[in-house]
């Protein structure tokens, strides 16, 4: 039976067979100490605590007034040693919150409350208070997604299982060793969106998962929840290729999953709703995978919030000479760091250590328009045009061929046979453009302020 998928889209090599049989397992940072961004998603944040302050676990130390702000927590119990500027993924500097455990393990978590019973408007403000944003990597603010607006009608949720990325395995380890909470999160997704039925999406390269999905559904008397398998392709885990093969929709150009009827939910974010209402839990810890041609064993790791990955090397993560790329999430979409010294965050997926052999060190040629870019693409836009329009300054043309809908997969690249860096290009088109429509709003707004 042919598997529901999308048009284009890659088959690169998926190593996962380095970390899919290792379950998930506790680290701990070996300086216990934790260096926590102030933002993981949504507006900008600012600190509500000051150096020398003694924090408990689950406490708020970071927020802001904005309708998408998600406050940040401490993820240890200890005391507030520095705020400052520190590396995060991505390679910029944004503001932390460094805490030294003090030996304790106090927490302050929320009471506990039933999502069914409560009004939705504190179900939604339950969500927010506990930081919850997406987990898949867009750090989305989940409770702006699940506070669907009156004109969009919501008929499925989709839990995205698919884990499309090249070596990381952590929702599939999540999938086997967590489903209850998924069920949980999913069923309290389809009642404050109001959706009749809910989908958790899997590749079929975990189909192997399958059967003990369907036991903990039915065991839960959630007929409304099902799950379906897809084509085992890149990146099927993308918003509107998961959409597609799922509902076989199309989400409009420059609009959200709620435009085509759906809210799309990862499986760590699902597991977070459930520990925020059950527990009264905030979101503190984050699951990862790492792995790579450099790691002694992959593993798959929980952490709390903040540990710096080289705080787990030697102690945890124990790897072989050779490094020669460290990245932050997966080969595709992730980003490569200088070094290990940067903070695991609420969206990070997985980190990989790689060897020479795993990594392209081919230099950029010119363009030969072969068209393999315009093939592999998912989102059926035509990479070379959005390129070359980038590479010329005009980006009124960028944005014509679709620079601002591309989802920045890396399947064009992959293909790509004069290895042109075109996600580069892409994402520096996109940041000149979103400078140009940000000045025009501030110049009208002079203009109407006048």
């Amino acid at each position: 039976m042919k598997l529901p998928t999308f048009k284009g889209g890659i088959h690169p090599p998926e190593n996962k067979e380095l970390s899919s049989a290792y379950a998930i397992e506790e680290a701990m940072p070996s300086t216990k100490t934790v260096v926590i961004p102030i933002t993981q998603g949504g507006a900008p944040n600012v600190p509500c605590v000051s150096v020398g302050n003694s924090v408990a676990k689950g406490q708020i130390i970071a927020d802001g007034t904005g309708a998408f702000s998600v406050p940040v927590h401490a993820s240890i119990a200890g005391i507030v040693k520095k705020i400052e500027p520190r590396i995060v993924t991505g390679n910029t500097e944004a503001l932390c919150i460094i805490i030294e455990a003090d030996g304790t393990d106090r927490t302050s978590y929320l009471a506990p409350i039933d999502p069914y019973s409560c009004e939705k408007a504190a179900a939604i403000e339950r969500i927010r208070q506990c930081g919850i944003v997406g987990m898949g990597g867009a750090a989305f603010p989940a409770h702006v997604k699940l506070n669907v607006p009156a004109d969009k009608k919501i008929d499925c949720v989709i839990a995205n299982a698919a884990e499309c990325e090249p070596y990381l395995t952590i929702d599939s380890r999540t999938l086997v060793e967590e489903t209850e909470k998924i069920v949980d999160g999913l069923a309290i997704s389809l009642h404050l969106t109001g959706a009749k039925r809910a989908v958790i999406a899997v590749e079929d390269n975990k189909a192997y998962a399958v059967e003990h999905i369907k036991e903990v559904i039915a065991k839960s008397g959630k007929s409304d929840i099902s799950v379906q398998l897809l084509k085992t392709k890149y990146p099927q885990g993308g918003e509107k290729m998961i959409v597609k093969a799922v509902l076989g929709r199309e989400i409009p150009s420059g609009k959200l999953p709620a435009d085509a009827g759906c809210v799309i939910q990862n499986v760590g974010t699902l597991i977070a709703m459930s520990d925020a209402f059950r527990l009264g839990k905030p979101l503190i810890e984050r699951s990862l995978t790492i792995s790579g041609g450099c790691c002694e064993t992959a593993k798959n790791l929980r952490v709390p919030v903040g540990t710096l990955i080289g705080d787990l090397i030697p102690e945890v993560i124990k790897l072989k000479p050779g490094v020669k790329k460290i990245i932050s999430g997966g080969p595709m979409m992730g980003f490569s760091m200088m070094n290990a010294q940067f903070p695991v965050q609420k969206n990070t997926s997985g980190v990989l250590f790689l060897s020479e052999k795993e990594v392209s060190l081919l230099a950029e040629t010119p363009c030969i328009g072969c068209g393999n870019c315009v093939n592999a693409c998912p989102c059926r836009l035509a990479p070379v045009l959005i390129m070359r329009s980038v590479k010329a300054g005009d980006l009124n043309d960028a944005v014509k061929y679709g620079l601002m809908d591309c989802n920045e997969c890396g399947s064009c690249a992959y293909v790509c046979p004069a290895k042109v860096r075109l996600v580069q290009y892409f994402r520096l088109g996109k940041m000149k453009n979103r400078e140009i429509m940000a000045k025009k709003a501030a110049d009208a707004k002079k203009g109407a302020d006048k």
